[in-house]
């Protein structure tokens, strides 16, 4: 008795099939570089096939505001809103509240620019009435027109300490 096979070709999906469930991508953010790359991705592919997390090692408390670096810089740049020269922050800021701090002998080690200031408060509001980062995030996205899903690494606080010769140090003290 002989026993023929027939080679098949392996079963790949249709285009029917692929267009019914297209490719999902997930990109990792963090800093300037991180939100370049959100950035580029934003231009080459559907919002609805892109999910964005953003770093959260960096977010600290700061003058009573809660401060998350890298996803305000993704934001900034997805909503085209960055100061393309300083790398961070927002296009056209003013610096008014610093200048101000300064003036009274507060610190100013770091920099919070005026329209910077608008986002931090309404996050820190947001997460003192119990939302979670995603939740603020996902609010800030649609606020400013962000299409692709943009959501932290983490709900949870997460700190990045430095060990230097002089003791532990909070990455931004250190960094900044």
């Amino acid at each position: 008795m002989t026993h023929s096979m027939s080679a098949q070709a392996p079963k790949t999906k249709n285009r029917m099939d692929q267009q019914a469930n297209p490719p999902h991508y997930l990109a990792l953010s963090g800093g300037v570089g991180g939100a370049k790359l959100a950035l580029g991705l934003s231009h080459v592919l559907p919002a609805e096939q892109l999910t964005i997390v953003a770093n959260t090692g960096d977010d600290f408390e700061h003058l009573g505001l809660t401060i998350c670096p890298d996803i305000d810089t993704l934001l900034y740049t997805l909503a085209d809103l960055n100061n393309k020269a300083l790398g961070w922050g927002r296009q056209d800021e003013s610096w008014h509240f610093m200048e101000t701090l300064k003036a009274l002998g507060a610190e100013t080690w770091f920099q919070l620019g005026d329209r910077d200031l608008a986002l931090h408060t309404i996050r820190t509001q947001k997460l003192a009435h119990g939302e979670t980062l995603s939740q603020v995030t996902h609010f800030l996205c649609q606020q400013l027109g962000i299409s692709p899903n943009v959501t932290p690494m983490t709900d949870d606080p997460l700190k990045t300490i430095v060990k230097t010769t002089q003791g532990p140090l909070a990455f931004q003290h250190y960094f900044v």
